[in-house]
């Protein structure tokens, strides 16, 4: 027997004693709609247990362990209590995420591109977000310390009139002005460096000088500076982003081989022809892979510097307040606000990435 057919094997077994045992008040049994889905999760990873074609092993494996997930919401949403005094509950739950994880490795092996490469870090992030529901509510975990996905999805939806000003306000002004400042500064800085060599030379101890600088220590004297709407936020995330753009820039420019430079020479290029074609190109890389690591930081950076002086508007600001009145969900909800902002940044910057360095090794079939 293979490790495929023995980890499914092991998940039916988990998932089947899970049913036979106590769940919570009541037994699985005595919730029809939970135990027929149950069921139907068994049946899904019995099927999977002998593959099949790649499509119907597929459709089998996301009915079951949708059915799986469904029955157990099901389960938690009668009567409890649960936690401890439900050892049916978790033992099918470890057989879920053992045939999800069987399930999840055949996904990142399979050759997939577009969609088909997102599935396995989209379903990873949607069961992360199930089990974290499934934890909350089963063990009852008081809501100050930690909400479930669910109340942060309600206060997403009830109080969107007081998040989007805030997105609209750190995201849309202070990030992307920031952000947009840093890196062109960054930039066009190296480019003059790489041109002047005393400059080049001083320019990177003091680029490791200043990337250690606190952004805690930076952002009172930009607010002090620029006041306190968002251009001193911005003013932030320019002094972040400018450091790494400008080293990473300058290791790309530097990146060109002797050889490629002598063939551009014997071919008579210009300075600007050379740059345009040679060696621009060959920073690109480096130019990204700033610019990916400046999308996070210029957020992280603009929602600190909220906390030391803002207009009644920001995540950080609506963070640091609800904090101290602990309506932790709102809190919550701001952070999942400030992170999805973050990832489709960062993935649209990736994506822009892809299109620009088709070229590059890493990205060839």
């Amino acid at each position: 027997m293979n490790a495929s057919r023995r980890t499914y094997l092991i998940a039916i077994i988990l998932m089947a004693a899970g049913l036979m045992v106590p769940a919570g008040g009541a037994s699985w049994m005595a919730n029809t709609a939970a135990f027929a889905f149950a069921l139907i999760a068994c049946a899904g990873a019995v099927l999977c247990l002998w593959p099949r074609s790649f499509a119907v092993d597929h459709v089998a494996a996301a009915v079951g362990l949708i059915a799986g997930a469904a029955g157990t919401l099901i389960l938690l949403g009668g009567p409890g209590p649960f936690g401890m005094q439900a050892p049916g509950l978790w033992l099918f739950v470890a057989g879920w995420t053992l045939f999800l994880w069987q399930r999840l490795d055949v996904l990142a092996r399979s050759t997939g591109h577009g969609v088909a490469a997102l599935l396995a870090p989209g379903l990873f992030g949607l069961a992360l977000l199930y089990l974290w529901q499934v934890v909350v509510t089963g063990f009852a975990v008081p809501q100050v310390l930690l909400p479930s996905p669910s109340q942060v999805a309600t206060v997403l939806g009830n109080r969107a009139d007081i998040l989007w000003p805030d997105f609209r306000q750190t995201f849309m002004k202070a990030v992307l002005a920031g952000f947009a400042i840093g890196n062109a500064a960054g930039f066009v800085t190296a480019m003059i460096a790489d041109r002047i060599a005393f400059l080049k030379r001083g320019v990177l101890p003091l680029c490791n000088l200043a990337s250690a600088m606190p952004i805690v220590g930076i952002a009172p004297i930009m607010v002090m500076w620029f006041g306190f709407d968002w251009q001193s936020k911005a003013a932030v995330v320019t002094v972040v982003t400018f450091f790494p753009m400008l080293v990473n820039t300058l290791a790309g420019l530097a990146s060109v081989d002797a050889m490629q430079r002598d063939l551009m020479h014997s071919y008579g290029a210009s300075f600007g022809q050379t740059f345009a074609k040679l060696r621009l190109p060959s920073a690109l890389p480096f130019v990204f892979n700033a610019l990916k690591v400046n999308s996070t930081l210029a957020l992280i950076a603009a929602i600190v510097a909220e906390f030391f002086g803002s207009p009644i508007l920001g995540l950080g600001f609506r963070i640091s307040t609800e904090v101290a009145k602990l309506n932790v969900d709102v809190v919550w909800a701001a952070i999942a606000v400030a992170a999805l902002a973050g990832s489709v940044f960062y993935g649209a910057i990736a994506a822009i990435e892809r299109v620009c360095t088709f070229w590059h090794p890493s990205y060839r079939g």
